[in-house]
């Protein structure tokens, strides 16, 4: 069986493309392969900076021949039914069989493909590859169609086994196949032929170039740590940095650095950032201080001072760098000290946030009213609340953050700082971004977590006033991530918030917006923090709408009677967001819709409590059972009611029990309710579904010694109303209808 090699080399292929393209070429070719019938024993895929690898071993000499029997049409069907059915088979009528059996007698194409040889098969589907690679970029070059990410120089295809190797007959836009590539650009000593991928791997390297991304990372990060340990220094990680810096070199050549003393106060982060985004430099800090004081860079070529004059030029354009960062942190501190974050406030008061939604000044007054209304449901400080809020977004104002968008919020902690502001106000300045992905962590700090709330919220709230939801796959505004952030937040601090009551108030802010007129500003600020708390139909709401007047009163009364049509639309967002997060955390979708089905859903933390308790429950031998006893039970319960056309709902009396199973299950549903209705005022959701489990043996056997629709018309009625007791009772800690099985 042979193997074969493929290389594609071109110009330099952008780092972030490269392990994608590597994964695509071994996946477009594989598939192809084996769509033709050629099967494989392995396939690995390699990319550097200047080439595409793929290397496929126990490759067929040849896809074996095929025998395929079609039927088609009978032999009377209409012309046109048997023209496509012999256009489809690929066959004429004469070469057609008619075939009868019981139903009539039917035309069968036999059709047969011969075996064709590896060479022939891997040259069309190496092309078809080539031609429709799916770059997320690509040039055309020369007088040539061909499209690549860069100009594409030589394509290796050769075919080895142990008779010898021979050359794929290939060309495209005049690149022919063959076996000759070259090492590195200017360390190697030119162009060489290869015969075998363990020939081409052990070439290369002899060429200085390491083929493999993972080994050159594992070199980068080798030499560097080893660099730093020296100097009783350490790097600081960052793999994603590693990933890219291993893709921009062939031959990597680890150097490293100082930092310039005179940039050694500069917060880390920011030399960290500007040094990785401007420079693809590693950072070196002391371990003893935190601080940054070098860098480590990775060259693509041995030189014969041992890199430095390469480091003298480093460092020369470093410095310009880190005096433009000192610059703008200079500048900054001195607003910061001097006017204070408001004045940058103030002019975000100039930048739209969104056409439909104001400015970036009129979201720090929302977001900074909802953070103080939130405020006392999280244990924080309503006036430290709302002033971290007006001051959050101060840094967008910044020059450094201007420089580095990346350092939002993390500035605004470090200007917080200097104008001598509170630590929590520093600190949720920091944190009121997060958390932003699923691993991000998640502020627990009160003030912190308030204003964070108050900014997904005001974002959710706001895109679903204007109706601009999240559609299918796109979510160009983050509406998705915002609700997990949330759900997060609620999660981790164990927060018990009534979200359709934020939802309204915001909403409502939304809608009024600036256009209150000041002696009505009081009032409205009353009515939404008596919404955030009890919600819009509460009779301490009503007493503030009856004083509102003029054009507010028109926007109150639009949002109270269409109510539903927002915060619950948004309300059922959050819990298809919740069941994502759920399912993340191995709780059964039907767990999730059966909690969720109970009212007070939008309090998260309570839903999760029951989903918890009833997936636990349910992971019982009593638990599994029981739901099938009340399956049982409301299936003959919902069919008498639909046969009798009224409702079995009270009435069930012992005195008329027959047997010692029926009795037996009055006194357990007695002794259960007796359990589950204080264990659910508690919210103890555990215990209410333990007490609720013991009724599976006694509703077991009541079905096991009786019949329910019994001749006694009172018997009969009186068991459908004990069945209704059965289908309360266990109806109250969650919609048991709803789970699968």
């Amino acid at each position: 069986m042979p193997d074969l090699l493929i290389e594609l080399f071109s110009e330099e292929i952008p780092a972030r493309m490269q392990t994608r393209a590597a994964e695509d070429l071994k996946k477009l070719v594989t598939d192809g392969l084996v769509e033709n019938g050629l099967t494989y024993a392995g396939a690995a895929a390699f990319s550097t900076p200047r080439r595409l690898t793929l290397t496929v071993s126990g490759l067929l000499d040849a896809s074996p021949a095929t025998r395929e029997e079609r039927r088609g049409p009978k032999v009377d069907a209409p012309e046109k039914a048997i023209e496509g059915f012999l256009r489809g088979a690929g066959v004429s009528r004469e070469q057609c069989e008619a075939r009868e059996d019981k139903k009539g007698t039917f035309l069968y194409a036999v059709i047969e493909k011969p075996g064709r040889p590896a060479a022939e098969i891997v040259a069309e589907v190496l092309e078809a590859a080539i031609r429709n690679f799916p770059w997320p970029k690509s040039m055309r070059w020369g007088a040539g169609t061909l499209r690549w990410v860069r100009p594409l120089h030589r394509i290796i295809c050769v075919l080895s086994s142990e008779a010898g190797d021979a050359v794929v007959p290939l060309e495209i836009d005049g690149i022919e196949a063959g076996q000759t590539t070259e090492g590195h650009r200017f360390m190697g000593d030119g162009a060489f032929e290869v015969t075998s991928f363990a020939d081409y791997e052990t070439r290369l390297k002899r060429a200085k170039v390491i083929l493999s991304a993972e080994e050159r990372a594992e070199t980068i990060w080798h030499d560097a740590t080893n660099r730093a340990f020296a100097q009783g220094l350490e790097v600081v990680e960052d793999r994603g940095l590693l990933a890219e810096v291993a893709g921009l070199v062939e031959w990597p050549v680890v150097l490293m650095g100082k930092i310039d003393a005179q940039f050694l106060e500069l917060p880390p982060e920011v030399l960290q950032t500007s040094m990785k985004e401007h420079q693809k430099f590693f950072s070196v800090k002391n371990p003893a201080t935190s601080r940054i004081e070098g860098f480590v860079t990775v060259a693509n070529v041995e030189t014969p001072d041992d890199g430095a004059t390469i480091l003298a030029g480093n460092n020369k354009v470093l410095s310009a760098r880190l005096s433009d960062a000192k610059f703008f942190w200079e500048n900054d501190l001195r607003v910061a000290k001097n006017e204070g974050l408001e004045a940058w406030t103030e002019r975000l008061g100039n930048v739209t946030f969104h056409n439909k939604l104001g400015s970036q000044r009129d979201r720090i007054e929302r977001i900074a009213a909802l953070a103080r209304e939130i405020a006392p449901m999280v244990g924080a400080d309503a006036a430290l609340a709302e002033q971290a809020a007006r001051v959050a977004k101060a840094d967008l104002s910044s020059e450094m953050v201007y420089e580095f968008p990346e350092l939002q919020g993390l500035m605004g902690r470090y200007y917080a700082e200097a104008a001598g502001l509170p630590t929590e106000v520093a600190v949720a300045c920091e944190e009121h971004y997060s958390p932003l992905g699923p691993s991000d962590a998640v502020p627990t700090a009160p003030v912190s977590v308030a204003v964070a709330l108050a900014d997904k919220l005001d974002t959710l709230t706001g895109f679903w006033a204007i109706d601009e939801k999240p559609t299918g796959s796109k979510d160009p505004y983050a509406l998705r991530r915002a609700a997990l952030g949330v759900i997060r937040l609620v999660l981790v601090n164990g927060l018990r918030l009534h979200l359709d009551r934020l939802f309204d108030a915001q909403i409502l802010r939304h809608k009024i917006g600036a256009g209150v007129d000041s002696d009505q500003q009081e009032l409205r600020d009353a009515l939404l923090r008596e919404i955030a708390q009890h919600g819009v139909f509460g009779s301490s709401v009503k007493a503030v709408i009856d004083q509102i007047e003029g054009d507010a009163a028109e926007w109150v009364t639009e949002v109270t009677n269409h109510r539903p049509d927002l915060s619950d639309d948004l309300l059922a967002f959050f819990h298809d967001r919740l069941k994502v997060h759920l399912k993340g955390e191995g709780v059964r979708h039907d767990v999730i819709d059966a909690v969720l089905a109970m009212p007070g859903n939008d309090d998260l933390a309570q839903v999760v409590r029951r989903a918890t308790a009833l997936g636990e429950v349910l992971g019982t031998e009593d638990g599994a059972n029981l739901v099938q006893g009340f399956k049982r039970a409301n299936n003959i319960l919902t069919q008498a009611e639909d046969k009798d056309g009224v409702e079995y709902s009270f009435g069930a009396d012992p005195k008329f029990a027959e047997v010692d199973e029926e009795k037996a299950l009055f006194a357990a549903l007695d002794a259960a309710d007796a359990e589950i209705k204080p264990a659910l005022e508690k919210e103890d959701f555990a215990a209410a579904m333990t007490a609720m489990a013991g009724l599976r043996a006694p509703i077991d056997a009541f079905f096991e010694a009786v019949q329910v629709n019994s001749e006694s018309p009172v018997v009969r009625r009186n068991r459908l109303n004990l069945l209704s007791r059965i289908r309360t009772s266990c109806l109250q800690v969650a919609d048991l209808n709803r789970l699968e099985g």
